[in-house]
């Protein structure tokens, strides 16, 4: 099946059904910056609950920490961020904009988008400079005696000072993970892409802490069940890669780093990140701080530094990735129809009730179905406009049943459930409409866009 979903067309839709808009619209915005609407935040969220029921609650061995987004300096100093959280950077003395030296090729000249900056005629590039990404700010009431402190650009290095709070109050050993979900900064030079790339952002993170010796195993073992978290919740496998890294690109501290890959219409592009990271951040904080980071083995009597097994994902690249591949239009009764066919444990809304006209007491039937239903389910209520029309907006925002009450209903106490994906529609009973949505929330589900 070709896909037909475009950047645009995602942008758009996300604007006119209220999932994301530009941040600070009303005063012209900020660039890369943006606000979550109401489905925005319900589909973050599951994406989210998601990522956390794969941690947390279907394994015995990771456990949850918050850490606070403003760190001690010093921990940037020990993760190498201070010195060389950097990338390299020009300036057209032309137009004014600032690109990054390392991704010219992939670029628009600011004045002429047709060429990459440098080629144009006017074009008068600076000497490449590194640019610290880090956000700098002051703590304390007064900036000129304040404290230089830095928003986090990761929330890893909060899961490694934590390590030896988390090993004492946790009665876990090694192989055991910390996992955590929040917000990073990062003051890129050139986001863009929507939401794929900004400069806040949040970040799905687990650090698994593992004897130097199974490093490599368990490196293996995270590289897999990432890459089949996202199958699972429906992206197609053929939309999906690991890319490994080659020497060059791999960071200082790793020995090896694996990328998924999705197939974005604007190409192929990193998910999500599985490091082997060795010691190296434990030894650093170590160092750093003078606190000793490390596990004794009581039954082997042996003393070692852990290795760490890094999986990294965006929340926010992770939706915008659900929401491409979800994307689709077809044609009902000679109509297009756009619709978000998002697996249902992710779809921000599991059911719609409709009453087919607002009279003749079928509001208030459908209002205590709602009333109902919404105690199990993520559920909404929608009596305005044409029934179709009431449709198409389920149908754009993923909701994957609707239920629709009429004058049958009032007679024989059945309402019509209608499948977001096959558009189905069939009879059932008031008193079971519970049970069988929540059933068929919980059946096995797949694309139709797999044929």
């Amino acid at each position: 099946m070709a896909d037909v979903v475009t950047m645009d067309k995602i942008v758009a839709l996300c604007k006119r059904r209220g999932f994301i808009f530009p941040t600070s619209e009303i005063y012209g915005g900020i660039g890369s910056t943006y606000d979550y609407g109401h489905y925005g935040v319900l589909l973050k969220n599951n994406v989210k609950g998601e990522w956390w029921r794969s941690m947390l609650f279907e394994r015995d061995d990771v456990v949850a920490l918050d850490s606070a987004i403003i760190q001690h300096p010093r921990t940037w100093e020990a993760s190498g961020h201070l010195a060389g959280f950097t990338d390299p950077l020009v300036e057209c003395r032309a137009c004014g904009q600032r690109f990054r030296a390392d991704h010219l090729g992939d670029l628009a000249c600011g004045r002429k988008p047709s060429l990459h900056p440098g080629e144009g005629p006017d074009c008068d590039l600076t000497e490449v400079r590194q640019f610290n990404l880090m956000f700098e700010t002051t703590m304390g009431p007064v900036k000129e005696t304040g404290a230089t402190v830095y928003l986090r650009p990761e929330t890893a290095q909060g899961i490694f000072v934590n390590f030896k709070n988390v090993l004492q109050t946790s009665r876990k050993r090694p192989p055991f993970g910390i996992a955590q979900v929040g917000t990073s900064f990062r003051n890129e030079i050139t986001p863009g892409n929507f939401v794929f790339r900004t400069r806040e952002f949040e970040q799905m993170e687990m650090e698994f802490f593992v004897p130097p010796g199974e490093a490599s195993k368990w490196f293996e073992y995270w590289t897999a069940a990432r890459r089949d978290w996202y199958v699972e919740l429906g992206l197609r496998a053929d939309h999906l890669r690991l890319r490994a890294h080659d020497a060059e690109e791999l960071s200082h501290y790793s020995s090896a780093t694996s990328d998924i890959e999705y197939l974005f219409p604007i190409g192929w592009s990193e998910l999500e990140g599985i490091a082997n990271r060795g010691d190296f951040d434990l030894r650093q904080h170590a160092e750093f701080s003078g606190e000793k980071l490390e596990y004794f083995d009581q039954g082997t009597g042996e003393r070692y530094v852990p290795h760490v097994i890094e999986p990294a994902a965006g929340a926010n690249r992770t939706l915008l990735a659900f929401m491409v591949d979800a994307y689709d239009e077809d044609e009902i009764g000679g109509e297009k129809r756009t619709v978000l066919r998002l697996h249902p444990r992710l779809a921000p809304i599991k059911v719609a009730v409709l009453p087919l006209v607002r009279k003749d007491g079928q509001p208030e039937l459908a209002r205590e179905i709602h009333q109902t239903l919404r105690a199990r389910m993520a559920a909404e209520y929608d009596e305005g406009g044409a029934i179709g029309r009431r449709y198409r907006r389920q149908d754009e925002i993923g909701t994957p049943f609707g239920v629709t009450v009429d004058h049958q209903s009032l007679e024989d106490g059945t309402v019509t459930v209608r499948e977001r994906d096959s558009l189905v529609q069939e009879r059932v009973a008031i008193d079971r409409l519970a049970e069988e949505l929540s059933a068929r929330l919980a059946a096995a589900w797949r694309s139709p866009k797999l044929g």
